[in-house]
């Protein structure tokens, strides 16, 4: 049988077609070619993000050659599994809500810690946060310190941006610090924060601000992805694994990993997260448990019991890690993680 049937040598003469044969014969032809570049391109599979290596999980693999737009769209999904918004700064969503706070009269606040050693950081935090953190705004920077010098000479700040200094006791080491922080936010903000700002953000201050955050982030609960996270399986999370711990999580529990660096939302909502995960804190300490990621642990434990409303794409937190997922912009670097990764690599870096 021939493979063209509608094309015929005559035996007195050379092959004679008509038009409607030469077009379903071209048509046969590129089926035929189409099938089998197909059939090539849907064998060709590529390795999983390289995040999945260090952790032994490259089994995971994907085809990536066919249906690259909605590849690509897959890796900055707009809303989470519960139809919280998934922030990132340039889409249509982030623009839209610009727009809609534009209308509104704001206050909103912004929280560090400066203890210890992590002084020599507030310098640049604030000048950083006077040029990128929500421009245009209405801004108190809350300074909750051991020691108010290196704020002297104070910053210069920009119209309707002030900073209130609190001072709190020494409390010397990251990790003594790390058993107090929900308790010392969670005072503040009914002291004082509660009757003077709307909103209010939580930030570690060995951070600089590096482009726009705007009006995008503001929700009544608000959580940042972990960069070093996003995109894995649920089971690559370091969740707390001690059933003895208040941080536990079960194994079916939880969506996404959040880190500490960056979070924040209303203040009734914050102060609420505040008191509870203070509560969880001090019931491990009065049971001698520590758990495995200190705060962030309760952290991503109230935030399972409490899902956020707005999520932030690691553009709000990133510094560079092998692990660090590749996103379109860095707004907000962690100088202190990009350091000890590069000390892992043992790269030069000043830090």
């Amino acid at each position: 049988m021939a493979l063209f049937p509608f094309c015929k040598a005559s035996s007195a003469g050379p092959i004679r077609v008509s038009r409607i044969q030469l077009v379903l014969c071209c048509f046969l032809l590129s089926l035929i070619i189409y099938y089998l570049h197909g059939s090539r391109a849907a064998a060709r599979v590529h390795p999983a993000h390289p995040i999945f290596h260090p952790l032994e999980m490259d089994r995971g693999r994907k085809v990536t050659d066919m249906e690259v737009l909605k590849g690509a769209e897959s890796q900055t999904p707009a809303e989470t599994p519960w139809g919280a918004p998934l922030v990132w700064g340039d889409s249509r969503h982030s623009a839209s809500c610009r727009a809609k706070f534009a209308q509104r009269e704001m206050r909103i606040g912004l929280l560090v810690f400066v203890v210890g050693t992590y002084a020599r950081f507030i310098r640049r935090f604030l000048y950083s946060a006077e040029t990128y953190f929500l421009p245009g705004q209405v801004v108190t920077y809350y300074i909750l310190t051991d020691n108010p010098r290196p704020l002297d000479p104070p910053v210069k700040l920009g119209p309707e941006r002030e900073m209130k200094v609190v001072p709190i006791v020494e409390v010397p080491g990251w990790e003594r610090l790390a058993h107090r922080r929900m308790t010392l936010l969670g005072d503040a903000i009914q002291k004082s924060i509660d009757s003077e700002t709307d909103y209010i953000f939580c930030a570690d201050v060995d951070q600089e601000f590096v482009a726009p955050v705007r009006a995008e982030i503001l929700g009544d609960l608000v959580a940042t992805l972990h960069p070093e996270l996003y995109g894995m399986p649920r089971n690559a999370f370091p969740y707390e694994d001690d059933e003895g711990s208040s941080a536990y999580v079960e194994e079916d529990e939880g969506d996404f990993y959040y880190t500490s660096e960056f979070y924040g939302g209303a203040v009734s909502e914050m102060y609420k997260l505040a008191r509870a995960c203070s509560l969880l804190i001090l019931q491990d300490h009065a049971d001698g448990i520590t758990a495995r990621g200190l705060e962030e642990s309760y952290l991503n434990r109230y935030l399972i019991d409490q899902r956020p409303t707005c999520v932030l794409s690691p553009e709000y937190s990133w510094w560079d890690s092998d692990l660090s997922a590749q996103v379109p912009v860095h707004r907000l670097l962690s100088l202190g993680r990009q350091c000890e990764s590069y000390n892992d690599k043992q790269r030069e870096h000043k830090c």
